[in-house]
């Protein structure tokens, strides 16, 4: 802690004063004239290591943005934001323990993540116990803001969680519906058997087949596979006309890339977590389809801030897929603090309160409108349809589920 220069009369009194500031709180900050200000932290958990690091670093530096934009405008006087941004590896018990981590740190008030549903499930109650809200970006399986039941009794499972992207419960859905709207009748299946994939893929089956196509044939793989051969053998006899994946892109892409070896050249489409470039990189090939969140974030005057925000920051990483709605998701938390933490005497002091405002946060984000219905689910039903060409992603169709 920062102290003013003082002529100080007596020993005594040089004491006295190393004695007071050795007592600070960890809470507190100073600014450069001596001001005492309280610090509020905000999380983050995703894959900042390993396969799916490319997405988790855009998380984490949108994060990073929004937290730096809001100490530099003084968005909430008398506090400073700081991050603390820990790697959970997507794995579900690491991500448990991150969670632990960041919930004993009194200053945690708030954390964006994260970017696995199964991850999440882990997580989520780790943080509700320790009322510390959460905001993710990426998650889609309905069934954490609906409960296991969410078709038929859908009931919040956990009151301190949101999230700024759409569901599995209109993804799947909506890519059913541009394949129909394509003349494709015929699909194949395949899916990781993890939360998210198979989510993804269960929605897709029951929107396409209501829609009067087919279902030809259905096969799951394991999330580590790097051979898909097994799988894509007892595919290809089934004659599909493309092939829908529920997984990411660090098993999507080679399974283009051996689908076309072996002779089944039809298209591979995925969800938000094969949209990223790491797809093409390890073996997407033209014409392949991915649906994400939103609109082209490139498209949207709403996303000017956050776009020339980013860059001028500096990350050497690119924002990726998840980047808007993780900028969206800490500026909905900050929204938040900015009620919670008006009256404050602490960081923890205000979790519940915090949790209680996010409920009622609205404002204009880089995404367009943020807002939570009653379930914590996103108010926005915006999807984009990409294709692969010439070696990169492109905009095909944006619209809403119908």
């Amino acid at each position: 802690m920062k102290t003013q220069s003082f002529k100080l009369a007596g020993v005594a009194l040089v004491v006295a004063s190393l004695a007071f500031t050795g007592c600070g709180s960890r809470t507190e900050a100073t600014t450069g004239g001596g001001t005492a200000e309280k610090v509020a932290t905000i999380g983050v958990i995703a894959p900042l290591s390993g396969d799916l690091s490319a997405l988790g670093l855009g998380i984490r530096n949108s994060v990073d943005l929004a937290i730096r934009q809001a100490n530099e405008s003084k968005a909430i006087p008398g506090w400073t934001l700081k991050l603390d941004a820990q790697d959970d590896e997507a794995k579900p018990d690491v991500g448990k323990n991150a969670a632990t981590k960041l919930a004993s740190d009194d200053t945690v008030v708030g954390v964006v993540g994260t970017l696995n549903s199964s991850v999440a499930q882990s997580v989520i109650p780790v943080l509700d116990s320790a009322k510390i809200v959460q905001v993710s970006p990426a998650n889609t399986n309905p069934a954490l803001t609906k409960g296991a039941d969410y078709l038929t009794a859908p009931a919040r499972p956990n009151a301190n969680y949101f999230r700024t992207c759409t569901t599995d419960a209109v993804q799947g859905p909506f890519a059913a519906q541009y394949l129909l709207g394509e003349g494709i009748k015929k699909v194949a299946t395949i899916h990781d058997k993890k939360s998210y994939g198979q989510g993804l893929v269960t929605e897709f089956t029951k929107a396409f087949t209501a829609g009067g196509g087919t279902v030809v044939a259905a096969e799951t793989i394991n999330p580590d596979d790097k051979d898909f051969s097994a799988a894509i053998a007892k595919v290809k006899p089934a004659g599909p006309e493309a092939v829908y994946y529920g997984g990411e892109y660090p098993q999507a892409g080679p399974l283009s890339k051996q689908m076309n070896a072996a002779g089944l050249k039809v298209p591979v489409m995925g969800g938000d977590g094969i949209f990223s470039g790491e797809f093409i990189k390890l073996g997407g090939t033209n014409g392949d389809l991915a649906t994400s969140v939103g609109a082209p974030v490139d498209t949207l005057e709403s996303a000017k801030p956050f776009l020339e925000g980013y860059k001028a920051a500096g990350f050497k990483e690119g924002y990726e897929a998840y980047g808007a709605y993780s900028y969206d998701a800490a500026n909905a938390i900050i929204n938040a603090l900015k009620v919670s933490l008006a009256s404050a005497t602490d960081a923890k002091s205000a979790r519940q309160a915090t949790i209680d405002a996010m409920a009622k946060v609205s404002f204009d984000g880089a995404t367009g409108k943020v807002a939570f219905d009653e379930f914590g689910d996103s108010v926005s039903r915006v999807l984009t349809v990409y294709e692969v060409a010439d070696g990169a992603w492109g905009a095909k169709k944006t619209g809403e589920l119908k």
